[in-house]
Order: C-alpha cells, then sequence, then structure tokens
C-alpha cells in the first residue's frame, strides 16, 4: 500500500516538548513515516527535493494537524457491557459485573468483537494508541490488526480463574506466548498486566514483573484506585498499595500505575524515585466516587503523569477530549487553583506523556521528522472553534471527538471524512444487538 502522503496548509500543533505551534503548516509522510515538517511556503519551494512523487495530496485548510491520542488506560473489551451496572462503588459494581462477563466472555469472539467495538470508538474520536487491559488479550491484538490501531497490552494476572476462566498457569502461559509471538512487532507494545494486588497476590505480581523484564516489556496494573482497595491490601499484607508493588520489584519507567488516587506522601515518593509511570483516569474516579488523584503533588515531584479513558463501562464511553478537560479542570476545582493542570500540561497528558510512558517518546506522541506517521486532524470551521487565540487551550478546552475528520496510523488512514474505513461497522452492529440479550440474561441468572 502506498503511504506516501502529504498534508499542507494545516495549522500545526505539534505536542513537542516545547509545545511548538506552526500556522501553515505541511507534512510529509514517506511509508510509516514523517519524513519533513515545516511550513507550506517552503515545501511548496523544495517539492522536488522534500516530497515523493507519487504522493497523495491532502489539504488541510480549516484544520489541525496533531498527533493521535494515546490512551493509557481502557477496557475495550467492555464495550458489550456499556451500561449495564450502575451508580454502585468499585468493589460492588466489579461484583455483579462479573457476573455477566463470566458468562459472555468464555466465548474468544465474543472478547474480540468487543475489543473491535472499543477500537471503533477511539479511532474516530481520533485515539491512535492504546494500553488495552482485557481477557484474552491475543483477541484485543487479533481485534486491533483488524482494525488498524496500535495496542499495549500484556498477559493477564488474576489468582482465581477470573472471567475468562484460565488458571494462574494458564495466564503465565499467555502471557510468554503473546511475547513470543508479537514481542519483536515494533508496532505493537507489549507487557503484563495483573489485574490488581487485591486480585493478583505478590508472588504473581513478582511473576508478571520477571517476565516483563526478561522481556523488555511494560508492566502495568490498577493501583490505589479506592480506599476500600487500600484497606483490604493493609489487612491481607500488612502494608499498602504501592508499597507492596515497591517490594515486588514493580516499581519502574516502564511501569504504569492505573489510577493512584489514594496514595500518601511516602508512597508518591517511592512512585517518583523509581520513574514510575501514573495514568489518571478522572472521568471513572468521578463516576465510580473513588475520590480525587493527587495529580498535582505526583506532577509536582516530577512523576510522568498520563491520560487514560478507563473503560466503557465506567466511562461510560472512550472519549479521551473529555478526559483532557476533566484533567485540566476538576484539580483547579479540587485544589482551589487556577493554575493547576494548564492546557498544555493537559494536552502532553493525553500524547507525548503516554508515548514516554511506552518508552516510544522518539516513535509517537508528537508530530516531529524520524517519528511514525500517527496524526489526526481536526475541523475548526465550527462556531466553537471561533474565534481561536490558542489553539492547545481549543483542544484541551473547546474541542471535541466530533471534530476528528481523519486518522492516519504509520501512514496509513484508517479514518477519512469520520468514516471508519478497516472495520465492518454494520455487521459489528448487527453482532452486537443479537448479542446483547444473552449479556443481560446472564446479569439476571
Amino acid at each position: 500500500m502506498n503511504n506516501n502522503l502529504i498534508v499542507k496548509n494545516a495549522l500545526l500543533v505539534t505536542c513537542d516538548e516545547n509545545h511548538n505551534v506552526l500556522e501553515d503548516a505541511a507534512i510529509v509522510v514517506s511509508g510509516n513515516t514523517i519524513k519533513w515538517v515545516g511550513p507550506s511556503q517552503n515545501l511548496e519551494r523544495d517539492l522536488d527535493n522534500i516530497a515523493p512523487a507519487d504522493a497523495k495530496i491532502i489539504d488541510g485548510s480549516n484544520k489541525i494537524l496533531m498527533p493521535g491520542l494515546i490512551n493509557m488506560h481502557s477496557h475495550c473489551g467492555d464495550s458489550l457491557f456499556r451500561g449495564l451496572v450502575e451508580n454502585l462503588p468499585l468493589e460492588q459494581w466489579l461484583q455483579t459485573l462479573w457476573k455477566s462477563q463470566a458468562v459472555i466472555l468464555r466465548s474468544a469472539e465474543n472478547c474480540r468483537l468487543g475489543a473491535q467495538l472499543g477500537f471503533a470508538e477511539l479511532l474516530l474520536g481520533g485515539t491512535t494508541t492504546t494500553m488495552d487491559n482485557y481477557w484474552r488479550p491475543e483477541q484485543s491484538v487479533a481485534a486491533a490488526l483488524d482494525a488498524g490501531m496500535r495496542i499495549a497490552t500484556g498477559g493477564i494476572f488474576f489468582d482465581t480463574p477470573g472471567m475468562d476462566g484460565f488458571t494462574i498457569d494458564d495466564r503465565v502461559a499467555q502471557a510468554e506466548a503473546l511475547f513470543a509471538e508479537h514481542g519483536n512487532n515494533e508496532e505493537i507494545f507489549i507487557g503484563t498486566m495483573p489485574h490488581g494486588t487485591y486480585t493478583a497476590g505478590p508472588d504473581s505480581i513478582r511473576k508478571a514483573v520477571e517476565i516483563a523484564n526478561e522481556n523488555d516489556g511494560f508492566f502495568s496494573v490498577h493501583a490505589a484506585e479506592t480506599k476500600v482497595e487500600q484497606q483490604t491490601i493493609r489487612d491481607r499484607y500488612q502494608t499498602s498499595v504501592i508499597r507492596l508493588l515497591n517490594d515486588a520489584g514493580a516499581l519502574s519507567s516502564r511501569t504504569a500505575l492505573a489510577h493512584c488516587v489514594h496514595v500518601d506522601d511516602e508512597e508518591i515518593e517511592l512512585m517518583a524515585t523509581n520513574n514510575t509511570n501514573v495514568v489518571h483516569n478522572p472521568l471513572s474516579n468521578l463516576k465510580l466516587a473513588s475520590g480525587f488523584a493527587p495529580v498535582c503533588k505526583m506532577m509536582d515531584k516530577g512523576i510522568n503523569v498520563t491520560l487514560g479513558t478507563d473503560g466503557p463501562i465506567s466511562g461510560n464511553d472512550m472519549d479521551m477530549w473529555f478526559a483532557m478537560r476533566l484533567a485540566a479542570t476538576i484539580h483547579k476545582a479540587a485544589d482551589e487553583n487556577p493554575s493547576a493542570i494548564s492546557s498544555h500540561q493537559a494536552l502532553h497528558m493525553a500524547t507525548l506523556n503516554g508515548a514516554r510512558a511506552l518508552s516510544a517518546e522518539d516513535m509517537i506522541g508528537s508530530i516531529e521528522e524520524g517519528e511514525r506517521a500517527d496524526f489526526i486532524l481536526l475541523d475548526i470551521t465550527g462556531p466553537h472553534a471561533m474565534p481561536m487565540f490558542d489553539p492547545v487551550s481549543h483542544l484541551v478546552f473547546s474541542a471535541s471527538k466530533n471534530d476528528v475528520s481523519d486518522v492516519f496510523i504509520s501512514g496509513r488512514q484508517v479514518v477519512a471524512n469520520r468514516k471508519l474505513l478497516t472495520l465492518d461497522m454494520p455487521d459489528i452492529s448487527q453482532r452486537i444487538a443479537k448479542l446483547q440479550p444473552a449479556v443481560k440474561a446472564a446479569l439476571e441468572a
């Protein structure tokens, strides 16, 4: 497939280290890589030297060109259960939800279907990379390949059989098999993903860390999401969640901890000292009444804070634009500080910071020469985009998923004029509708 492209006349928000913005800009894509970035007038002057002769030209007038968003915490397969269980605290909510999942997710086909639906939603909203934590992760990889989505995923560790019915020995083998099959594919990020310290004990955590380290992969786990979780770990192990992870060797620059709502100063210091990444999930923390994560305090300590949507059952959608806006607003109120989380910081949380957490900041997360051509175009002709004094402020506080018109991953166009090109959505919709009664019946059985 010819992925040689020129996008010109766009308002470029690079999301690079210095937050550079360039009006009337152009990029040249050759294959899967951004080969040139600069003013459109320079492109016209040096076109023969810059661009492949067969490059497709896209007019970016009245569009923002920016890197695709990086969702650092999702459960895309949970799309099958959207809106099924509501108005409960996390622990009770999970126990209720798992009744249905234990029936529906025994099917690998259902896991792949749910992931396809979730990836479709993310792609149409401008997310090009997601760290997805779900049962049967090999089905998530297959669905990502179907959709053209860039995925980070890994073997799930859960001490009891869980929703998919596998033992912990099965899970170890599955984790190792994922690395064996996909570990050398630089377009896929593979790691290990224990569900939590309350569902995977210290031995399982240590084994997951060992496998990730041996294969140069990432490690991710739900951590300190609720007060109940922290109390469970104190009662069971006489320590706290972050201290348990530290003792298991799980804190490092290759680790992404989802949530970290209830952490004390010493735990924050442990995370900072070990260069551990944190994934902020503001919407699910609000909806499940988990609390307000001390994001500003963590950032002040130098912790790389990224952004996630969590799953479509705790959101109930996976809208990174809404997550970004929440991250940039709720902490101003919670900390009574109007300067808490600037628009530039929030935009980096959804782009460059996610790339850093994946050790891929030289590959994705910004628009720079030599990086993968993961980028999106947003329409800026709507009334909510006028006037535009600051494009970054617009992206964080005004833009929405509905503004996303075009999405490219490694130079391949996966969304064109708001239409998904890679998945058969009518077929997926029919299959979802057919499965829906069984999902509800499993909950009520």
